[in-house]
């Protein structure tokens, strides 16, 4: 079967793995396992499925605590491993499967890495949200399997290691962002002929907002985004440019471009999801409609394309499409998340630690919405002041340099996990404190 993989042939892109064997390609129905089944990834991931059913078989679901949901997903597709977050969850997710069907239910941390490493299931969609979704990345890519990765914080987080041990196990990176999995399509082939990578953004809700009037947002206003619908706190991240700071941290990692050379631009429409600018200046750019069910499936069925029951996009409907840089003083978590990249040595971990915890906040009405970039710059400069090595700073781990020592590996990714760990609980520590009078932290 012919292969199409970014970069193949040039310098230009380093891709963060390899293309999935022939046999993965051939395999039918394919394996497949679901972190984060519970969300509007997983939802529209099981829609995919249902649309092709035939080409997979669902050996493992997982959420967090929705387990109503979860319950109602496992009676319809009849995986034989489930997992949660805890036993609360667990005991309760027990007492609503139907009569008949018992199976095997994992729990907490330990219970996703063993899930996303099932023998049976060769293909792994990683989308659960934030940092927790790192240790199924990590196990999944252990495993060798093919890791359709929506959880863009297990790049954020760890995308060096994440690249050492593809290179080491086998295992496959296949983006299931909208913005990434477009430049993925336009890349194939193309590595050698690559200057920039163009990542669009919305805009989120307040495009066009000035600093001043940002201070006065809502918590339902920043949930209302005007083209997709995704959870609580992906949607506070779009309306504050951090997805795209972090978007842009993934697209680094991914496809081992310099971040100069990764660009945002705004696009309200949401149309053209991104592109990639060649060397003689012309540009290749994915278009579709704001439904996720395209990425998804382009990931889970690739190489091969198919119609899962996403409308086709209407051009003339469209209308005029739209682009301009963003406002980086109105909208400073872009910047900050630059920032953060350039620098390294853990400060991409502190980044989003302080954003989550901020989010957290915002949502909880805690905290005002343009209080989020302050506590996050505020948390940075924090842990930028502190000397390598010393108090909580902690630069991450290289991974061992003998390959023929898997155990080492795994020691190796244990390690770097409990830092990047005991860096989040200090950056989301630091965070409240800085947050008990806002009053104080505001004036």
């Amino acid at each position: 079967m012919a292969e199409l993989w970014p970069g193949q042939g040039g310098p230009a892109i380093d891709y963060i793995s390899g293309p999935p064997s022939e046999r993965w390609q051939r395999e039918q129905p394919r394996g497949l396992v679901i972190l984060g089944a519970t969300g509007s990834i997983g939802r529209n991931a099981l829609a995919v499925v249902e649309a092709k059913p035939d080409f997979f078989r669902v050996w493992g679901l997982a959420c967090a605590r929705n387990v109503e949901r979860l319950a109602a997903q496992a009676q319809r597709h009849r995986p034989p491993f489930l997992a949660v977050l805890d036993e609360a969850a667990a005991e309760k997710l027990a007492a609503l499967l139907p009569a008949g069907y018992r199976p095997r239910v994992l729990v907490g941390r330990e219970g996703y890495a063993q899930l996303a490493a099932l023998p049976e299931a060769s293909t792994v969609l990683s989308a659960q949200v934030g940092a927790a979704g790192l240790a199924g990345t990590l196990a999944a890519a252990l495993a060798g399997k093919v890791v359709c990765l929506a959880n863009k914080e297990s790049l954020v987080l760890a995308g060096g290691l994440v690249r050492d041990i593809c290179a080491r196990t086998g295992a496959v990176i296949l983006p299931v962002d909208s913005e990434h999995n477009a430049i993925f399509q336009c890349l194939a082939g193309r590595g050698q002929e690559v200057a920039n990578l163009v990542l669009t953004a919305s805009g989120g809700p307040f495009r066009g907002k000035s600093a001043a009037e940002l201070r006065q947002v809502t918590v339902e206003q920043a949930l209302k985004h005007p083209n997709w619908r995704m959870g609580a706190k992906i949607s506070i991240d779009s309306a504050t440019l951090m997805n795209k700071g972090l978007e842009v941290a993934e697209a680094f990692h991914l496809y081992g471009v310099p971040s100069e050379r990764i660009r945002v631009l705004v696009h309200p429409q949401s149309v053209v999801h991104s592109l990639v600018e060649l060397a003689d200046n012309s540009m290749l750019a994915q278009m579709g409609p704001a439904d996720m069910r395209m990425a998804i499936a382009h990931c889970l069925l690739w190489p091969h394309c198919a119609p899962v029951g996403v409308p086709p996009l209407d051009l003339v409907a469209a209308g005029q499409l739209s682009f301009h840089e963003p406002d980086l003083e109105a909208f400073p978590c872009l910047g900050l998340a630059r920032k953060a990249l350039a620098r390294r040595g853990g400060l991409c971990v502190v980044m989003n630690a302080a954003n989550e915890a901020a989010v957290e906040l915002f949502l909880q009405g805690n905290c005002g919405f343009a209080d989020i970039p302050r506590l996050i710059g505020a948390v940075l400069e924090a842990h930028a002041a502190t000397a390598p090595g010393q108090g909580p700073f902690c630069p991450p781990v290289t991974t061992p340099a003998d390959a023929a020592d898997p155990l080492a590996l795994e020691r190796e990714v244990h390690t770097l996990v409990e830092r990047i760990e005991r860096l989040d609980h200090h950056s989301r520590a630091l965070v409240r404190e800085l947050t008990r009078d806002v009053r104080a932290f505001q004036s």
